[in-house]
């Protein structure tokens, strides 16, 4: 069986325009980096994210793809994109797993590590 490493970077930025403090919508845009580095390609086919609020409700978020993509990554390739999320507090988290397949079809979860959604200044 192969050992995949995958290398995952998230920046996160509050979208302070787009968010409603006063209705309980504060918008956040993540930034993720994908790096195969491993020697055998992969796609990734799908992904779950786990959204959580700092009341500690928890938002379950699935689908195939990303931004409408299931990405190709050859051995040294990286896949980038951006997206949102919405959540009610002014703090929260995610994390989750994307769902790949290489391409002598095996099929892995890589782990997304959790990080924070906070408009700035509140975590100081």
């Amino acid at each position: 069986m192969t050992n995949f490493s995958i290398n995952i970077s998230v920046q996160v930025q509050y979208l302070e325009e787009q968010s409603k403090p006063e209705l309980g919508q504060y918008h956040f845009a993540y930034n993720l980096s994908i790096k195969n580095d491993s020697d055998v390609p992969f796609q990734l086919v799908a992904r779950q994210w786990l959204i959580t609020d700092s009341e500690g409700h928890t938002q379950e978020v699935k689908g195939l793809g990303v931004v409408g993509q299931q990405p190709l990554l050859r051995s040294g390739e990286t896949f980038e994109y951006t997206s949102w999320a919405t959540i009610p507090t002014p703090v929260g988290s995610m994390k989750g797993n994307y769902f790949c397949i290489s391409e002598d079809a095996q099929f892995f979860e890589a782990p997304i590590p959790e990080f924070a959604l906070a408009i700035p200044r509140v975590l100081h």
